[in-house]
C-alpha cells in the first residue's frame, strides 16, 4: 500500500517532474514543478479550489513518483518527453500529432529540383513552409513544374561532368517541354540557375517581375500570330496567379510568425493557429480540447505551445499569443529547440493585434461548428443504433459494440484485433491487439477462440480487482463488456464466439458481418439467419465502417510484425548497419523495400549514414539481387 503521508513528507525542495499513477500502474498525469514539495502537496490538500478535472484526477491517484532535475528548463524538457511517451488521460493532449510538409528547392545540387519534404534539415537546400495542408503543397509544386522547365529525375548531375554527357538521350520530359535536359548538357549551370532564381522569387511572393515578363511575352506572341505560344504563356501566367493566391501577403517584413488564440465556452476550448511564412498567410490549423472548464486561458495556451512545438519540425522566429504563463521559460525552451532566438509576444495594437482578433473569431466559429456537428452526429448515430436494435430485435440498444478479426499469411504472424464503437463512434483508446500464442498454422476458428477467451478472462480479473479495491471501472482495459459483438466472418465465427461466451456464462448477442463475391459488405448473420441490409441505409454504412476498421486494425498490426521480422532478417545482416542506423533508415524510407530502391544520394542524406555505410548498403542489395 502506497503511504501518501510518508512520500509527501519525503518530497525534495528541488525542480523536477512528478508522475501520477492509478491503481493498475497506468500513468494518468505528468507535470513539472519549480519546487516539487510545494506543487505535489497542493493536489492532496483541500479540493474546494481545484478545477473539476483535477478533482476527478486526484480520486484516481493511487501512487506517484518523481524525477528531480537541475533546473526548471530540464524539468520542462523532461515533462514534454514523458507526456509524449505516456499520453496521460488528464493532461491536455493534441489528438493530431502530424508533421507539416515543406517545399524544398535542392540548392545543394548543381541542377536543383523542387520537391516536397516532410522535415527541414541543414543540408544546404532552401525550404519554404511548413504548410498545414499537404494538398496545397502538392498543388503549388505541380504548378511550378508547369511554369518552370526544371528536372524531376533523381539522377546525380554534376556541372563539371555535363560536357561529357552530350551523348545522353534526354527523356520524354525534354521533348514535351517541361525539362531543359541538363543530363544531356542542353543547358548550362548558369542558365539553369536563372530559372531556379525565378522559382525562389515566386515562392517568396516577389512575383511582379515574372508576371510582367509573361504578360509582355504573351502579347508579343499574339501580335506575331504565334497563338500556340501565346496560349502556353497565358496558361503559365494563370499558374503564377494561382501560386500567389495560395500565399496571401499581409506584412512586408517577410518574417516567419505563428498567431495563436483561443475561444472558450463553458465546457470546451478551440485553439486556432495561423501560419505566416515570409509575410504570407499560408494556412491555419485548429485543435479542439474537451472538458477544459476550470482551466485558465494562459495555462491552455502554455500547454498547447509545449505540445505543439514539442512535436513539430519548424519553430518560427515570433509566436504571437494572448497573455500566458511561463513566457520566459517557454522562450528559452523554444530557442534551445530552434537553435536560434524565439520571441513570444502579445500585441496590443496595430495589424498584429487585428490579426489576433481574427484568429480568435475563427476559433469561436470553429468551436460552434464542432458543437453543432457533434449534436447532429449524435442524433444520427442514436437513430442508426435504434434501427439496428429493431432489425435484430435486441432487448436494449447496443451502446458499446466490439468487433473482431484475424489476420495472417499462411498461418505466419497470426494476430487478432478488437475495435470498439461506443454510441456509433470509434473509441480508439479501447482498441486491443492480440498476438496469437497457442494456435499453430492458419486456423482462424481456434485463433478467434483464443483471443476471445483472453479478452473476457482479462475482463473478469479486472472486475475482481476493481471490486476488491473499490475502484471505478474506468481504470481497467477489459472490464467493460460489450452490448453486441460483431465477427468478421460467417456462421462459423459466430458459433465460436457463442462457445466462448457460454464458458464465461455471458449472454451477449453475436452477429457475423458477411461479404459478397466482390468483397463488399452484404449483411449480417444473426441467430443462424442472414439479414440483408439496404446498401444506402445508415445501418449498412455503420456495419461497413466497423468491418473496414477492424480489418484495417488487424492488417496494420500484422504488417508491423512482418516488417519487424523482415527488418531483423535483412537489415541486421548488412555490414556497418547497427540498431541506430536501422531505425534511421526505416524512419526515413518506411520499409525495407524502399531502402532497397534508394539511391546513393538518398541514403547519404539520411542521418548517421556516411558514404562508407551507403556503399555497404548498395553492395549488399546488389549481391542479394534485390531480394528481401
Amino acid at each position: 500500500m502506497f503511504d501518501f503521508k510518508y512520500h509527501l513528507k519525503m518530497l525534495p525542495e528541488k525542480p523536477g517532474v512528478y508522475i501520477m499513477k492509478n491503481s493498475v500502474g497506468t500513468v494518468i498525469y505528468v507535470g513539472k514543478a519549480k519546487i516539487l514539495k510545494n506543487r505535489v502537496r497542493q493536489y492532496f490538500q483541500s479540493s474546494k479550489n481545484h478545477p473539476e478535472k483535477v478533482k476527478q484526477m486526484v480520486k484516481h491517484i493511487s501512487e506517484f513518483e518523481y524525477i528531480i532535475t537541475d533546473s526548471e528548463m530540464e524539468a520542462l524538457i523532461l515533462e514534454c518527453n514523458l507526456i509524449k511517451k505516456y499520453k496521460p488521460k488528464y493532461n491536455i493532449l493534441l489528438k493530431d500529432d502530424k508533421g507539416y510538409p515543406f517545399i524544398k528547392v535542392t540548392l545543394n545540387e548543381d541542377f536543383p529540383r523542387v520537391i516536397i519534404a516532410r522535415n527541414k534539415v541543414k543540408d544546404g537546400a532552401k525550404y519554404f513552409g511548413p504548410y498545414p495542408e499537404y494538398s496545397v503543397v502538392k498543388e503549388i509544386t505541380l504548378l511550378i513544374k508547369k511554369i518552370f522547365p526544371l528536372r524531376t529525375c533523381k539522377k546525380i548531375i554534376k556541372s563539371e561532368d555535363v560536357e561529357f554527357k552530350s551523348n545522353i538521350r534526354p527523356c520524354l520530359n525534354y521533348h514535351i517541354g517541361i525539362c531543359k535536359a541538363p543530363c544531356a548538357a542542353y543547358i548550362s549551370k548558369d542558365q539553369y540557375g536563372k530559372i531556379v532564381d525565378d522559382v525562389i522569387e515566386l515562392l517568396l511572393g516577389k512575383d511582379k517581375t515574372l508576371k510582367n515578363q509573361l504578360q509582355n511575352e504573351m502579347m508579343k506572341a499574339a501580335e506575331n500570330l504565334e497563338f500556340e505560344k501565346a496560349a502556353s504563356l497565358r496558361d503559365k501566367l494563370e499558374a503564377v496567379n494561382k501560386v500567389s493566391e495560395k500565399q496571401k501577403i499581409i506584412f512586408g517584413n517577410f518574417e516567419n510568425e505563428d498567431y495563436i488564440n483561443l475561444y472558450m465556452d463553458e465546457k470546451d476550448t478551440c485553439v486556432q493557429v495561423f501560419f505566416l511564412r515570409n509575410g504570407k498567410i499560408i494556412g491555419r490549423e485548429h485543435f479542439i480540447f474537451e472538458e477544459t472548464s476550470g482551466s485558465s486561458q494562459g495555462n491552455i495556451i502554455s500547454t498547447f505551445i509545449k505540445e505543439f512545438y514539442g512535436g513539430t519540425a519548424f519553430i518560427p522566429k515570433n509566436i504571437l499569443v494572448p497573455d500566458i504563463e511561463e513566457r520566459e521559460l517557454l522562450e528559452e525552451w523554444l530557442s534551445l529547440k530552434k537553435q536560434g532566438k524565439v520571441e513570444i509576444k502579445t500585441p496590443s495594437k496595430g495589424k498584429r493585434y487585428q490579426l489576433m482578433q481574427m484568429v480568435m473569431k475563427n476559433a469561436k466559429i470553429t468551436l460552434e461548428g464542432f458543437k453543432l456537428k457533434y449534436i447532429m452526429d449524435k442524433e444520427m448515430n442514436n437513430k442508426t443504433l435504434e434501427e439496428l436494435t429493431e432489425i435484430l430485435h435486441l432487448e436494449r440498444t447496443p451502446e458499446r459494440i466490439e468487433a473482431y478479426d484475424i489476420s495472417n499469411i499462411q498461418g505466419v504472424d497470426s494476430v487478432g484485433s478488437m475495435v470498439v464503437f461506443e454510441n456509433g463512434k470509434p473509441k480508439s483508446s479501447d482498441y486491443r491487439r492480440f498476438k496469437i500464442k497457442e494456435v499453430v498454422g492458419p486456423n482462424d476458428y481456434d485463433s478467434m477462440r483464443e483471443i476471445l477467451s483472453r479478452r473476457f478472462s482479462h475482463g473478469f480479473k479486472e472486475i475482481e480487482h476493481i471490486k476488491e479495491k473499490n475502484l471505478e471501472y474506468s481504470v481497467g482495459k477489459f472490464c467493460v463488456f460489450p452490448d453486441l459483438i460483431l465477427m468478421d466472418g460467417g456462421i462459423g465465427q459466430v458459433n465460436v464466439a457463442y462457445e466462448v461466451l457460454r464458458e464465461f456464462n455471458l449472454k451477449i448477442p453475436v452477429c457475423g458481418m458477411v461479404k459478397d463475391d466482390k468483397h463488399r459488405t452484404r449483411g449480417l448473420i444473426f441467430r443462424e439467419e442472414e439479414i440483408i441490409l439496404k446498401r444506402d441505409s445508415s445501418v449498412m454504412k455503420l456495419i461497413t465502417r466497423i468491418q473496414d476498421e477492424v480489418h484495417r486494425f488487424a492488417i496494420t498490426y500484422h504488417r508491423s510484425l512482418r516488417e519487424k521480422r523482415v527488418l531483423h532478417s535483412v537489415l541486421e545482416d548488412i555490414p556497418l548497419v547497427g540498431s541506430t542506423r536501422r531505425k534511421e533508415l526505416l524512419k526515413k524510407f518506411g520499409s525495407v523495400e524502399n531502402i532497397k530502391k534508394a539511391s546513393y544520394e538518398e541514403l547519404i542524406s539520411t542521418p548517421s549514414i556516411n558514404s562508407q555505410v551507403a556503399d555497404s548498403i548498395l553492395e549488399y542489395f546488389k549481391k542479394s539481387k534485390g531480394s528481401v
